[in-house]
């Protein structure tokens, strides 16, 4: 059965196999919910090929890290942490521009 260790080992591995700069990977892990939360931080620029097209290559990695931990009767949960939102580093919205509109007074 693995251990804790291994499950980091795993997610680590597919997360450094498919980012640009493996050197910036982080996994943290912490106890919630009655179950274990790994946390994973990658470089700004790598966090979209993590997460993958629709959230696929994510929820494929959920799904491994489930199904690891549930044979050692356990639950787990893989967080993606995404520092872009916090340092302004996100595309601009397609929302209306701030400010008067032409033709507004």
């Amino acid at each position: 059965m693995p251990e804790p260790s291994q499950l980091e080992s795993l997610i680590a591995y597919i997360a450094k196999s498919l980012v640009d700069r493996p050197e910036k990977v982080e996994l943290k892990l912490s106890n919630s919910d009655g179950g274990l939360t790994y946390e994973l931080e990658v470089a700004p620029e790598d966090v979209g090929k993590v997460i993958g097209r629709d959230g696929r290559t994510v929820n494929a990695m959920r799904t491994l890290l489930s199904a690891a931990a549930q044979r050692r009767g356990e639950k787990a949960r893989l967080e993606i942490i995404d520092d872009r939102k916090a340092a302004g580093q996100m595309p601009p919205s397609n929302g209306p521009p701030a400010g008067p509109q032409p033709g507004e007074q």
